[in-house]
């Protein structure tokens, strides 16, 4: 008892002594070439404990007097160790600039597990798309650079990740567009609204190859669209982009609808129909507030007659990081678009009206869509982070000329999300999220939607050399009445009490075999609820229907990949091959499908009983490869960047039992697909080459050529189709071509030049894609 004591009296001195033999060490970290702070920094003592910089770039931490060694950790940037003295008791302050790496490999990512990791490390396939590769390219609508990235397709608005989706008006999605990790879909439609996505302000675009529902949710069955906006940096940045642009004749002259009929050199002596936008941005830092605001115009004349397009957007952006809470960001994100077009559904014929919408389909609509997303977000000093991210989402369809077709609907969205850091090596992600929609439609009445999940993910960095991550999702979901599938039940002394849930799962490694090689191998599973427009639209488009089916049902699905990323550097040459093979099955499949559905308590089939209805088409598989192989560098001193993708898909219906090939290959899809572009830099002007080679579409819904009254060629929907497939139906290639010159050191204009073979194609049944077009853009940058 004596000895505990002893213990006891003397602890507090052996306490005060072991305090006084500590000395503090802290300061700022920044990037090297910006100046700007770097958040997020691992510092670590004597490779066994440490601190994160906080959200400002600073940290402090305690060691013991003496010789020390402290490393500091950044993603995308060179490890750097520094050795420190200091005395007991002493506060040293030590800054530190860190730099860039500049392998493309060593590239950082956020989508594949909500935290920076390098893209070598991903245990699942990544795209990135860069915001000067969009600039150059005189991008107006984001999905014109997603084009370009190999294994993605945006069929007129559907977007498509290895051949997962077809064709759909309008109406539900299988990839799941986000900014800032935010879903960005319709409420009611479930489809993304690509004119509303800030281009203006992109940090860079993250593409996930493969189902990732069990971090992302529903739509994320066949992967995600993530773009990330910039915050303002340490100097205040203002930039003006303007481009005007116009579009030459078509290569059949008897499309042309406009002016006289003049050589395509001539073009100039025509009122051509033109386009033209305009970006505006710009951001700082205001004492403890970040603002960026930014704002777009675009008006397109369109060379389809009579679908014109006309927009403005503003979005503004604060964040607020009080000094006295080290770690904590308050923000507010809004945005605001008003829309007015002409969607372009059904030619009049193939041969002199190709470009010519079918009036009888003209539908004039303006459009208004504000969404408000407060958030909060909260780092501590052991490495966990807290956040909470809320959006109100208000889009509204309102149609000129049929009123009956007007539409409102709101969505009330919320995610809570919790993130520890363990040692260095562990990564835990954990969160539920909720979302309310309700719908006010003329075409399908009014609905309501409730979505609730849990999700949970393991990523860990094992050995140095291997990654491991472990996720699953728990999702309900209900529109009306219509529950998820239960799955799970309870027994509750005698009663079964049945779970309305829906389990997804997703594992994925990838191993370091050496210094630049990388093998992965990953697989997720998936699940799609139908959106409200999908079991509930009832609407006609120049008399083709739309149908309802209230009985529609969840589609599942999986999908797994074994793939290789090989590192190269060559003198001032680095880069990457990448190649993934990949499998994907679906059940319960959701397809638009054109046929006749004639009511039960009619007799004979009528016209009125002809259109498209969303039915589950039943099991399909997609099985493929895909390759990218793309590097930087320099040629004679000037910088240069390519990139070149291959896609092979073999997209089957495996419910299909007729034994015809046009038949088992599911509808909107082709073989291969190899996307390419190159850009090299001397002195003050800049050149780039891109181009987009697709195989033959195989197959289509075939009752678009066929006579809807036998023999009455005039019924037939899109007249011409069957002549039009087989002559000009055998695939398609797209060459373009680029250049700027820097004016000064802010200021550029550029010159851009797409299509430049002026080829005719067909990306969906009557939708051929625009003619060779120039356009001059002017970049200003204080």
């Amino acid at each position: 008892m004596r000895k505990l004591y002893a213990i006891l009296f003397f602890l507090p001195f052996l306490f005060s002594t072991a305090v006084a033999q500590q000395a503090t060490i802290e300061g700022k970290i920044i990037n090297n070439s910006s100046k700007e702070t770097l958040p997020g920094v691992n510092v670590i003592l004597n490779t066994t404990t440490g601190v994160v910089t906080d959200i400002n770039g600073n940290y402090s931490i305690k060691v013991n007097a003496g010789k020390i060694k402290l490393t500091y950790k950044y993603i995308g940037f060179a490890s750097k160790e520094v050795t420190y003295t200091v005395t007991a008791g002493q506060k040293l302050t030590a800054d530190v600039a860190m730099t860039e790496e500049s392998m493309i490999i060593e590239g950082v990512v956020v989508s594949a597990g909500k935290f920076e990791q390098k893209i070598s490390d991903v245990t699942i396939s990544m795209s990135v798309l860069r915001p000067e590769q969009m600039e150059n390219q005189n991008t107006n609508c984001v999905t014109e650079a997603l084009n370009k990235i190999p294994g993605v397709d945006i069929m007129e608005s559907q977007p498509s990740i290895r051949g997962g989706s077809g064709y759909s008006y309008g109406a539900g999605s299988r990839v799941l567009v986000m900014v800032d990790d935010m879903p960005l879909l319709s409420p009611d439609a479930g489809d993304a609204k690509w004119n509303y996505i800030p281009i203006e302000n992109v940090s860079q675009i993250e593409v996930l190859k493969g189902a990732s529902s069990a971090l992302f949710g529903s739509s994320a069955l066949n992967g995600v669209i993530n773009v990330r906006t910039a915050f303002p940096t340490d100097k205040p940045k203002t930039k003006i982009l303007y481009n005007a642009g116009i579009y030459m004749n078509p290569a059949r002259k008897e499309t042309k609808w406009w002016g006289q009929d003049r050589p395509w050199y001539e073009f100039w002596k025509d009122e051509q129909p033109w386009f033209s936008g305009l970006n505006l941005f710009h951001s700082r830092k205001i004492g403890d507030l970040d603002l960026v605001v930014g704002a777009n115009g675009y008006k397109d004349q369109s060379f389809r007659k009579t679908s014109e397009e006309l927009h403005g957007r503003l979005n503004v952006n604060l964040r607020y990081r009080p000094k006295k809470v080290e770690g904590l960001s308050l923000g507010v994100n809004t945005n605001f678009m008003y829309v007015g077009k002409t969607d372009f559904f059904l030619w009049q014929n193939d041969s002199t009206g190709a470009l010519m919408q079918n009036p009888g389909s003209i539908n004039v609509n303006q459009g208004y869509r504000v969404n408000v997303d407060p958030y909060f977000l909260y780092f501590n000093k052991r490495g966990s982070k807290y956040s909470l991210k809320t959006r109100y989402f208000r889009s509204t369809n309102l149609f000129k000329d049929n009123p009956d077709k007007n539409n409102i609907a709101d969505l009330y969205y919320g995610d809570y999300q919790y993130q520890r850091f363990i040692k260095n090596k562990l990564n835990w992600t954990a969160g539920i999220s909720g979302s309310y929609t309700k719908s006010t439609a003329e075409l399908f009445g009014d609905h309501y939607g409730v979505n609730a999940s849990f999700y949970s993910q393991f990523d860990a960095k094992l050995w140095k050399k291997l990654s491991v991550s472990l996720g699953i999702r728990v999702e309900y979901y209900r529109i009306d009445t219509a529950e998820s599938v239960s799955t799970y039940a309870l027994y509750v002394s005698k009663d079964t009490i049945k779970l309305p849930i829906w389990p997804v799962f997703r594992a994925g490694v990838n191993y370091q075999l050496a210094k630049y090689t990388f093998i992965r191998a990953s697989f997720g599973q998936g699940y799609r609820f139908p959106s409200i427009a999908e079991r509930f639209i009832k609407t006609n488009i120049g008399g083709l229907n739309l149908f309802p089916n209230t009985a529609l049902k969840p589609e599942t699905g999986w999908s797994a990949e074994i793939g290789a990323k090989q590192g190269f550097k060559m003198g001032s040459w680095n880069g990457f091959l990448d190649i993934a093979g990949f499998w994907t099955e679906y059940s319960n499949m959701m397809e638009f499908t054109f046929g006749i559905f004639k009511p039960d308590t009619a007799l004979y089939p009528t016209l009125n009983d002809i259109g498209f209805k969303s039915i589950n088409v039943g099991h399909a598989r997609i099985t493929g490869l895909d390759m990218s192989f793309a590097g930087q560098g320099s040629i004679g001193g000037f910088p240069a960047y390519y990139l070149i993708g291959y896609t092979y898909t073999n997209p089957i219906d495996l419910g299909d039992t007729t034994g015809k090939i046009e038949n088992k290959i599911l509808k909107y899809r082709y073989y291969h697909s190899i996307k390419g572009d190159y850009e090299m830099s001397f002195s003050r002007f800049t050149v780039g080459v891109s181009f987009n080679y697709t195989s033959k579409m195989i197959n289509i819904d075939t009752i678009f050529g066929a006579e809807l009254v036998t023999g009455l060629k005039s019924s037939v929907i899109l007249p011409g189709i069957n002549e039009y497939r087989a002559k000009h139906d055998k695939g398609y290639f797209v060459f373009d071509l680029r250049g700027s010159f820097d004016i000064t050191e802010k200021m550029k204009i550029g010159l851009i030049l797409k299509n430049v073979l002026n080829n005719e194609y067909m990306t969906r049944p009557g939708y051929i894609e625009a003619p060779r077009n120039l356009a001059v853009q002017y970049s200003l940058t204080f």
